[in-house]
């Protein structure tokens, strides 16, 4: 009996000192600080290559690896991070990275930091300065100007995770994530002056599997905005203004786009932004659609347009036969949006006559305008409307 039991605590022992030394053997994240790749936050020296480098070391390794920006501020031109990678990149910014203070030094490229081909990518903390002042004033100036370079793109990363980021002066957009699946955007702050031009905060477009949630967007742009393609977006807990608000569009520009599907907006704050909610396409013909989008849970503080469905969208009024948009909307729900509009009319619907909105819900709403009554327009739209209803739905 003696022997069984000295032979069974042996084993145990042996079992226990071999998970033991296995977790002692377990090789750590390697971690590649771009200082030791040359890199200097001094906010002067130019630091691209020291990034590209310490990137293609972490792409390069078989284990997950870390890339770590120490507090700084880092310039860097156009840098192209380009994947594929052996395994998970964790991209961990503690300093600020810097854009150079002459906009045509990114040249026509569009972009300014930019992911491609990647998967399982982390991107976590600091703060990006995009130095768009100057372009600003070259757009506003009417000269000869660059396209404008994106703050930060991703394009064909998937299992894409963005946290903690502060993105401020973006020439144009903030972030964009395109032709993407699962991604999550949490935490992040995105900031430009209103007068901004196209600093829109996060665009998404060919993406699928997004989710956005506990942002603040002010902005000069649309705060958040969705390109076609776009399907099972879920956004929550996010403060827009100033701004644009968010919006699904424009779409319909060409005729053979794809479609928007499967889209909630809940728990979201509009402050003083042109927009809330907003769907928005050309008056052209377009096998687009829009169907089975949420807004819910909302609340709206001296926002310009609430609620808009705007599907007569024909700049300078060039090249819209007909005036009819061939986008096809339909199953769109607005539950529980309250607050206060800076004009008069809260709500407006103006949907393609050819096209008519379809199966548009409207539950509990309550829009005021300087404490009054706001009012509502409905053009071409079918639906049903229930519970609390400020302004009296048109539908």
């Amino acid at each position: 009996m003696v022997s069984i039991l000295e032979t069974t605590m042996l084993a145990i022992s042996c079992i226990l000192c071999s998970v033991l030394l296995g977790f002692s053997n377990a090789a750590p994240t390697p971690t590649y600080n771009v200082v030791k790749f040359g890199a200097k936050g001094d906010g002067k020296s130019d630091s691209t290559e020291p990034f590209i480098k310490a990137w293609q070391s972490a792409c390069a390794n078989p284990n997950p690896a870390t890339i770590y920006v120490p507090k700084g501020r880092y310039l860097l031109r156009n840098t192209n991070f380009r994947g594929p990678c052996k395994r998970k990149v964790t991209f961990l910014i503690n300093g600020t990275l810097v854009a150079p203070e002459d906009y045509n030094a990114l040249g026509n490229s569009g972009f300014w930091i930019l992911f491609n081909h990647v998967e399982n990518l982390v991107v976590s903390g600091g703060k990006l300065d995009g130095k768009g002042a100057a372009f600003w004033n070259c757009r506003r100036s009417g000269k000869s100007c660059p396209p404008g370079a994106r703050s930060m793109t991703f394009n064909w990363v998937n299992n894409l995770v963005v946290s903690g980021l502060t993105s401020v002066n973006s020439q144009v957009s903030h972030l964009v994530i395109n032709t993407c699946n699962n991604v999550v955007v949490k935490n992040v702050r995105l900031i430009a002056p209103e007068q901004s031009p196209n600093t829109d905060g996060i665009h998404v477009q060919g993406s699928t599997g997004v989710t956005i949630n506990g942002c603040t967007l002010q902005t000069g742009d649309d705060c958040i905005s969705i390109g076609d393609a776009s399907y099972n977006l879920f956004i929550s807990n996010i403060k827009c203004g100033p701004g644009h608000g968010v919006s699904i569009g424009s779409l319909g520009k060409t005729a053979d786009e794809k479609g928007v599907e499967n889209v909630t907006l809940t728990n979201a704050i509009f402050s003083g932004s042109d927009n809330g909610v907003r769907i928005k396409t050309w008056a052209r013909p377009s096998n687009g659609f829009v169907r089975n989008v949420v807004f819910q849970n909302i609340v709206m503080d001296k926002v310009e347009n609430p609620i808009i469905i705007d599907q007569n969208y024909c700049p300078n009024n060039q090249g819209c036969p007909g005036q009819t948009s061939g986008i096809k909307i339909s199953q769109i729900t607005y539950l529980n949006i309250n607050g206060t509009s800076a004009t008069p009319e809260a709500v407006t619907f103006d949907c393609s006559p050819s096209n008519p909105c379809r199966g548009i819900k409207f539950q509990d709403i309550n829009l005021t305008y300087k404490n009054m009554a706001a009012t509502s327009s409905c053009k071409n739209i079918e639906g049903t409307s229930s519970g609390t209803l400020v302004p009296e739905s048109c539908l």
